[in-house]
């Protein structure tokens, strides 16, 4: 036999290598990284000037305290900088901001012991660290972290505190914050005080943080010696109004990204800090009645190098309504001034100016700070000495201090900063708050993720949306609350069909974008991969559970598999549970099922729960499930792969609940026995979920209805337009029990504001009853 060269061994290697990543699907090599994502951040920071050392740029800049996040959607980033705020005003600490992805962690070793580290870590998806955080948990959690000294243990003079974001209804909860402790622990660091837990499925993330953060700085003072001052303001921005320049100077940046888009030689790859500006081919209205929207859109990436994988992420990068833009500049007095320029400069060298400069403040407004999301006490305390009169300034103290007042008046009503400053000063005009202060209280526009709902065998230049357009009706409100993203796409859907808003408060956005670079109805996105996948083999069997938008990643699983039976592949069984209120209003893409069933003979089968068909017969796709009980039994006894998507506070939960009971029931085992089968099967990537298109709306917390007021003076119909609304529970007030009431189905009563509250559901929707 022929003595095999260095070649052969290296072709025989990487065969080996590719044949155990495609039958292991990478588990071997922990968490997938994101295969659009570049290098954009790891190139930053090693340009000129800037070190990947931690400890380096600490010492450089005389700082005793970094405070590292992992963020996702922004909130923990902005908490880290909340942190490092407050730790620099109340304790007098040298603090710094450090991103995850920023900096190399092998000299963690040699952090000093008279400074400390503060973690700030969401968890994503089920289980995983964002995209930022990938490289630091695989370096902290592995098995044998190589640091850069031989000292045992290794992290012996770190001193760390922790504070984590969740949410309690998947089942890995703050599993990134729990798995990062208990390492940095393993390794011999020392935690202060308690890791604090946030949880976003009850609604409770703000509230979680600040109960944590105070006694964590009792704690924090007592172990370094710190000494309390009182609070006082310290910028970290300093913004000049540049007199020189115009908003038709070319080096002005009107909203644009980034430097090439400024200059219109926008260039791949585009990712999270540089967009795509994609023209969307085709808009459509898919409901079928008036006073809700559910839109199909399809973007068109072929002029870009951006491609994507059946089941991953599309985002869309939002612009701000002109309504509220303008509400921001009238409160704070900013209006006459939008076209001004201004440069914006950190004062701090560890600070990052959060959008490109020279600009204007309506850019600034527009394009970049989510000035359209709850409001935290925390900050509402910050602006009280600014209050332009002595009863505003004693109303913000008070709304900073009081958690229920705050919740009563602010929180429950959903108001954003500029509602919060009318409400406060009425016409008076907020022009004594530093505009630094917004930069750091108001979170920078996020990116908001959608489940693609095409196949990429199909249409592999097309990413096609579905999106429910977000309106909610709240008592005590004059104007619908609105989410940002979705009518932001239906002003392009608008514009493209020539449609007239069919919105009373209808709103306008400057969809043409900075320097008209978006007209012809373009849309900035960015593709983002994801582990929600269809298995290898088609021929495996498939269960998918969606309800409302939840369908999305499962038109695009089916389309799939459709287009493989038409090249003569072998596909499994596919079987399709989705519900919605009724056939005749919102059952999505419901002319194109019928198609697929062509293609895929007696292989796909859709099962439908029409929650209001029938009079008096609530139907769900849980229910549904149940009645199929057998069939989806002997399809995971034959390694069928389960996939759920929707809203995750009720359905999903629900939804993973029953099918440990169908595995009890038709195998005759124990029902602790079937849930380590369903966790086994979560741990085997066989059962999937994704709670993306979840059809709940963008804030979390409780409705409450006005004091001494009806359950019957609303429609809830209007007030509640969504699927599944999270509640709270279990309580022990006496169940309502009014027979009148029959549409009602009470779940539970909880003590809010007094001890009449009850919680009430609504067909899908619940809601509080109080007075």
């Amino acid at each position: 036999m022929a003595q095999l060269d260095t070649l052969d061994i290296i072709v025989l290697a990487a065969i080996c290598l590719g044949t155990v990543a495609y039958f292991t699907k990478g588990t071997y090599w922990g968490i997938t990284q994101d295969p659009y994502a570049s290098t954009y951040s790891a190139a930053n920071s090693s340009k000129a000037g800037k070190t990947r050392n931690i400890l380096e740029k600490m010492e450089e800049s005389n700082k005793n305290c970094v405070v590292f996040y992992g963020s996702q959607t922004g909130t923990a980033e902005d908490y880290a900088s909340r942190l490092a705020k407050e730790g620099k005003s109340r304790y007098g600490l040298e603090t710094m901001v450090a991103d995850l992805e920023d900096y190399d962690y092998e000299n963690l070793d040699s952090f000093p012991e008279d400074k400390i580290a503060m973690f700030v870590l969401a968890t994503y998806g089920e289980g995983e660290p964002t995209d930022n955080a990938v490289d630091f948990y695989e370096f902290i959690t592995g098995e044998s972290p190589s640091f850069s000294n031989e000292s045992e243990p290794p992290l012996g003079n770190l001193k760390f505190v922790a504070f984590g974001l969740g949410n309690n209804t998947y089942e890995h909860y703050n599993s990134m914050v729990r798995d990062v402790t208990k390492a940095l622990e393993k390794l011999g660091a020392t935690k202060i005080g308690a890791a604090g837990e946030g949880d976003d499925g009850a609604g409770t993330m703000e509230e979680d943080f600040l109960a944590w953060k105070d006694p964590m700085w009792v704690d924090l003072a007592e172990k370094m010696g710190l000494e309390e001052r009182e609070a006082v303001y310290e910028p970290v921005f300093a913004i000049t109004e540049r007199e020189g320049l115009t908003k038709d100077s070319p080096e002005v940046y009107l909203g644009e990204p980034n430097k090439m888009h400024l200059e219109g030689a926008s260039k791949g790859p585009y990712n999270a800090h540089n967009p795509y500006i994609a023209p969307i081919a085709e808009s459509r209205e898919i409901f079928t009645v008036k006073d809700r929207n559910c839109l199909h859109m399809e973007i068109d990436i072929s002029g870009s190098n951006l491609s994507y994988q059946t089941g991953d992420h599309v985002a869309v990068w939002p612009t701000n309504a002109g309504r509220e833009v303008d509400r921001f500049l009238k409160v704070t007095g900013l209006l006459p001034k939008r076209d001004t320029v201004v440069g914006v400069k950190a004062l701090d060298p560890t600070a990052k100016v959060p959008f490109p400069t020279p600009t204007t403040y309506d850019a600034i407004v527009r394009y970049h700070m989510e000035i359209g999301a709850p409001v935290s006490r925390q900050f509402l305390a910050t602006l009280a000495p600014f209050a332009p009169t002595e009863a505003a300034k004693a109303e913000m103290a008070k709304l900073g201090s009081d958690k229920d007042y705050f919740h009563e008046k602010i929180s429950n009503q959903y108001l954003n900063i500029a509602q919060v400053l009318q409400a406060v000063a009425g016409d008076e005009k907020w022009t004594s708050i530093p505009f630094s202060a917004f930069i750091e209280g108001v979170n920078k526009v996020q990116p908001r993720y959608y489940s693609i709902s095409s196949s990429s065998l199909v249409q592999k230049k097309k990413i096609s949306v579905t999106a429910i357009v977000e309106s909610m009706h709240i008592p005590g409100r004059e104007d619908a609350l609105k989410g940002v993203t979705t009518n932001y796409l239906l002003a392009l859907k608008q514009k493209q069909n020539g449609d007239p808003s069919p919105d009373p408060h209808g709103l306008t956005y400057d969809i043409t974008g900075p320097r008209n670079k978006y007209d012809g109805v373009h849309v900035p996105v960015h593709v983002r991969h994801s582990n929600f996948k269809l298995p290898s083999d088609p021929s495996k069997p498939i269960i998918m559970v969606g309800p409302g938008t939840g369908v999305a990643p499962f038109r695009a699983f089916v389309q799939e598999r459709a287009q493989q039976a038409k090249n003569g592949e072998n596909v499994g069984r596919t079987l399709l549970f989705f519900g919605c209120r009724k056939s005749t209003e919102d059952f999505l893409y419901s002319d194109e099922w019928e198609t697929y069933k062509k293609d895929l003979g007696d292989k796909f089968e859709l099962i439908t729960a029409f929650s209001r068909e029938t009079p008096g017969k609530k139907v769900y796709v849980q229910h549904r499930l149940s009645e199929r009980a057998k069939e989806v039994n002997e399809l995971l006894q034959q390694k069928a792969y389960f996939y759920v998507c929707g809203d995750a506070a009720n359905m999903a939960r629900e939804v993973n609940t029953i099918l440990g009971k169908i595995i009890a029931e038709q195998r005759g085992i124990p029902e602790t026995k079937a849930e380590d089968i369903v966790k086994g099967m979560r741990s085997a990537n066989q059962y999937q979920v994704s709670s993306l298109n979840s059809t709940s709306f963008e804030p979390t917390s409780t409705l409450l209805t006005a004091p001494g007021s009806s359950v019957r003076d609303f429609d809830c119909d209007i007030m509640f337009p969504m699927y599944h609304r999270s509640w709270i529970g279990p309580c022990t007030i006496p169940a309502y029990t009014s027979q009148t009431d029959a549409d009602f189905n009470f779940l539970g009563g909880c003590v809010v504001m007094n001890t009449k509250s009850l919680l009430l559901r609504y067909d899908d929707s619940t809601f509080i009853f109080w007075g």
